[in-house]
This record gives C-alpha cells, sequence and structure tokens, in this order.
C-alpha cells in the first residue's frame, strides 16, 4: 500500500517539475536546498530568489516577441513592473536590470523612481506609467519629474479634474494616457470600476478637455480588468470593447499610439497549475490586429505592467511544525511557529491558495490535517489547497521535526502584512533571505532583516524600554551574510 507522503504526490501530480525537485527527501526549489537554509537560518524564515524575476522578465518577452512574428504586428512591445507588488531595492534592482519600465500607483512611488536614477538603476528614456488615484502630492510629484527631464513620465488620467490639475504645476507639454473604466465581472457587488473614465465618456472627454489643449498630448490608452488576462468570455468582451474606443480615438488623435494592457497574468498557485501565456499574448496580439485592419488604423505599441508575475514566484515562506492538537476525532491541528495573518495575510484576507509542500520527511507516512497560525485569532489558519479540499503532510511525529514550506508568496505579502512595523498579537515578523547567485552561478545567501526583536514592537507602540532589560542584544541588521550552501 502506498503511504508515503512521496506516494501521495507522484500519484496527484507530475512530479518533480521545473523549480521543485527531491534530492533524498528534501525538497529544492530552484535548486535551492531548502533544508540546508533551515539548517542554517532557522524557522520562520522568509526569502526572495532574486534570479526568478530576471527569468519571468525573460519569459514574457520572448512569449510577445514570437507572438509578434506569428501576426507580423508592427507595434513595438514595451515591459513595465508595477511597483506596488513588491517596493523592496533588491527587487527594483533585479528587476531594472533588464532594461525595463516602471508603473506606479501613488505619491512616493515617484521619490522611489528619483532615488533609482541617482542610483544609476533607471534610464533617463525609461518610461514610468504614473497610475492611481492622484492627490496634491502625487501630482506634485509628478511634475518635480517631468520638469526635471523625465519626459518619459506618462500620467494616466484617472478622473476628469487630473488633467487641469497636472497643467497648472508642469512647465511644458507632456504626454497623458487615459484609463479605461471597465466593466467588472458578473460577480462582483458593483458594476464599473471605480477607476479611470467609463467607455462611453473618453472620445467626448478627449474632445472637450485634450483635442485642443496645447500643453497635453495624449499617448496611451489604459485597459486593465480585476480578473486578470484570463480565456474567458468576460476579457475578451472587455477587450473588444476597450480596442473599439482604441480605433475610435486613434482616428481623431493622431498622438495616440500605444495600448497599456495592464497586469494581471497569473501566477503558479498549484502544482497542477496549467495556463497557456503564448496563446494568450498570441490571441491578443491577433484580436487586436483584426480590429486595427477593420477600422483602417494603425496598431498600437503594447505596453503591459506585470506585477506579481513578475515577483510573485521569486518569494517562500518556510516554517516548522511546533506541536499537534487533536482537537476531535477528525481534525488534528498543525501548529505552525508563526501566524498566516502576519506573514501570509492574503490567505487570510482573500482566501489566497500558493503551492505548500513540506521540506524534509517526504518518504514518512502521510496524514490529513489543518494549519494553525500561533495568533489567538480563529481566522488565522490554512485549510486546504487550491486543487485539493485538505491539506496532507507528513505525520507530526515530536521527536522529528517537519518544516514546510509556502511558495510564490513574492508579491503583495510584505506590504499588506505591514513589514517593520506591528504584528497582530505582537507575533514578530520572521527572518528574511535574499538568495542569489554569483558570477560562477554558485548560490549566495544574504541576511535582508532580522526577525523582530521585543523592543521593536515597544518602540513603536511608544514604549521607552531599557534594551538591557527585554532580552535581547544586538538589533543590527545583518548583512553581508554569503556563503555556499
Amino acid at each position: 500500500m502506498n503511504t508515503k507522503y512521496i506516494d501521495l504526490i507522484d500519484q496527484t501530480y507530475f512530479f518533480p517539475q521545473e523549480e521543485f525537485t527531491l534530492e533524498d527527501e528534501h525538497l529544492k526549489f530552484h535548486d535551492i536546498p531548502l533544508r540546508d537554509v533551515v539548517e542554517k537560518f532557522g524557522s520562520p524564515l522568509k526569502f526572495t530568489y532574486l534570479p526568478k524575476i530576471s527569468e519571468n522578465i525573460g519569459r514574457a518577452r520572448n512569449w510577445f516577441a514570437n507572438a509578434i512574428e506569428k501576426n507580423a504586428y508592427k507595434g513595438k512591445y514595451h515591459y513595465c513592473y508595477c511597483t506596488k507588488s513588491s517596493h523592496f531595492q533588491h527587487i527594483l534592482h533585479e528587476a531594472l536590470k533588464n532594461d525595463i519600465h516602471i508603473e506606479t500607483s501613488s505619491a512616493f512611488d515617484i521619490n522611489i523612481v528619483e532615488q533609482l536614477k541617482k542610483d544609476g538603476k533607471l534610464k533617463d528614456s525609461a518610461y514610468v506609467i504614473c497610475n492611481g488615484f492622484k492627490r496634491e502630492q502625487y501630482v506634485d510629484n509628478i511634475a518635480r519629474l517631468i520638469n526635471n527631464g523625465h519626459r518619459n513620465c506618462i500620467p494616466i488620467i484617472d478622473n476628469y479634474e487630473e488633467i487641469g490639475l497636472l497643467s497648472d504645476v508642469i512647465d511644458d507639454t507632456f504626454k497623458i494616457g487615459i484609463r479605461i473604466a471597465s466593466e467588472e465581472e458578473p460577480k462582483f457587488e458593483f458594476y464599473t470600476s471605480r477607476l479611470g473614465i467609463g467607455y462611453k465618456n473618453i472620445v467626448p472627454f478627449f474632445e472637450n478637455e485634450i483635442k485642443d489643449n496645447d500643453k497635453v498630448e495624449l499617448k496611451m490608452l489604459h485597459f486593465f480588468i480585476n480578473t486578470g488576462i484570463r480565456d474567458n468570455a468576460y476579457y475578451w468582451n472587455e477587450l473588444v470593447k476597450c480596442l473599439k474606443v482604441y480605433t475610435r480615438l486613434k482616428k481623431i488623435c493622431p498622438s495616440l499610439d500605444s495600448l497599456n494592457i495592464g497586469g494581471g497574468f497569473p501566477i503558479k498557485n498549484s502544482l497542477a497549475f496549467e495556463y497557456d501565456y503564448q496563446y494568450m499574448i498570441n490571441e491578443i496580439l491577433n484580436q487586436i490586429n483584426i480590429t486595427c485592419e477593420e477600422a483602417d488604423v494603425p496598431v498600437p505599441h503594447i505596453f503591459t505592467e506585470f506585477g506579481s508575475f513578475t515577483v510573485g514566484e521569486s518569494g517562500g515562506a518556510i516554517y516548522e511544525i511546533l506541536y499537534q492538537k487533536q482537537q476531535n476525532d477528525r481534525e488534528k491541528w498543525n501548529m505552525i511557529d508563526s501566524s498566516f495573518i502576519t506573514t501570509l495575510p492574503d490567505t487570510w484576507a482573500i482566501n489566497k491558495r500558493f503551492i505548500m509542500l513540506p521540506i524534509n520527511r517526504w518518504n514518512d507516512e502521510y496524514e490529513r490535517v489543518l494549519l494553525g497560525g500561533l495568533t489567538c485569532d480563529s481566522d488565522d489558519y490554512y485549510n486546504s489547497e487550491q486543487n485539493m479540499n485538505a491539506i496532507y503532510l507528513p505525520k507530526y511525529k515530536r521527536d522529528k521535526p517537519l518544516y514546510i514550506g509556502f511558495f510564490n508568496t513574492g508579491a503583495y505579502q510584505e506590504t499588506i502584512g505591514g513589514y517593520g512595523g506591528l504584528q497582530h498579537c505582537l507575533i514578530p515578523q520572521p527572518k528574511h533571505i535574499l538568495i542569489d547567485k554569483d558570477a560562477d552561478g554558485n548560490l549566495t545567501y544574504e541576511v535582508f532583516s532580522p526577525q523582530q526583536k521585543a523592543e521593536d514592537l515597544l518602540d513603536i507602540l511608544g514604549y521607552k524600554t531599557d534594551k538591557s532589560s527585554v532580552g535581547t542584544s544586538d538589533t543590527t541588521i545583518e548583512h553581508a551574510i554569503t556563503s555556499n550552501v
């Protein structure tokens, strides 16, 4: 009888997979020996595997290059990184190695852009696409960037007043885009996105506010829907409506030459994940070709703003199973040494599922369990996998430590979880490790931030602590811990 955990995986999925392999009974992720990482740095911990960021940027560019060739597409393709997915310096530095562009969401994003330019990481020719509702500080920061010579900064107009606000503080002419307020999927509680301007209002808005405005040049139409780029009737219907607006505008606005199809490429959330990226890109360009040919207008240059796709698959979290609680005859609770609410908030907030696998003991018998976090909150749990109605793990044994990993967690979790700040029930934020490769292809490890200490949280709360009295010593961030494992 096949009762080992490895047997369960073998009969359920195609395994091993590109990023997941086994060495003896220990899991490797992109050839990273996770057991060794745990032995070196302990748990709980988070990690970021930086080379995966560049790899995904390259994958997307190749898919678009193939689609452009296949469809004889006359426009160019521009890859933008959506910074709200992760603003960290190490993320931006890795992404910008690939000569990409930036999409921003709020005022402080512009300060990051200016620092990247100062550090020589972002070129003066790079596009900076400024999305979001623009309050005074955001408007002022955009104006400063443009006034200081960054001519490829393109604010995307989100409401009717923004052109006037920007015109008042930008010295010279400037380029803009318009965001379409797409209609939401029927399951939503509202019909139309709060972001952007409605389909029917865009052409009149151009004629009334932009056409005779010598200071403004309309360059881009921006299209984005919450569900992302999916092969379903809803997505294709919204895309066709967008393209009809584009062709109508193009006929009366020669400067319009770009279509931003936003973000929304999904990332792998299960070992059973399937998505044909190449097909979707081929079909998008095909639909644009058809619509523009029928309307007798040139096809637009294509911009994308991939956030989760860029950074999501670079991240992971590792926990130890501390204890098992048998709460009734059917439910076994495996308690992790951290909290889902604080370290993977999307599992709690939007019931998001990540790939979850044990790090060790793949040759042991398995059992069905629930996973619980350390906070005294009934919602701090994880109870099923994306394609299963349960979680199965090697059987808990007090004398045989069990470590589990959550993978592809690199987008949004740190910022939503309040990185560096207070955590629910004062559960400390775990250590964060950066994993990279040196010039010889060997793995390197650096501690980006240590686990939070008691005085870190007490200082935020306003307590004046004697740091020697709270049981900790040096709180300095450990840097440059580099070794080959």
